[in-house]
């Protein structure tokens, strides 16, 4: 799992919980991370587990291209 900041962390269960990246921690992307969820503004350091995923955020290039998925496309 590789993240960057502004990513969606979302994380299944029976509530799903989604949470914006803030920060990074590991080295190259890898957990743990410091995670805003957005349920509740909460900040906390998590390490997902093996069910949980990265929504890439929207991200322009030099020529106005959007890269990378929102939650919006869930």
């Amino acid at each position: 799992m590789r993240a960057k900041v502004g990513d969606t962390l979302v994380v299944p269960g029976p509530e799903i919980r989604t949470g914006l990246v803030i920060r990074v921690l590991g080295q190259e992307g890898a957990p743990p991370y410091v995670i805003k969820w957005q349920s509740d503004g909460h900040i906390a350091m998590v390490t997902p587990g093996e069910y949980s995923r990265i929504v890439p955020a929207r991200r322009e290039d030099a020529r106005g291209h959007v890269a990378g998925a929102g939650l919006a496309d869930l």
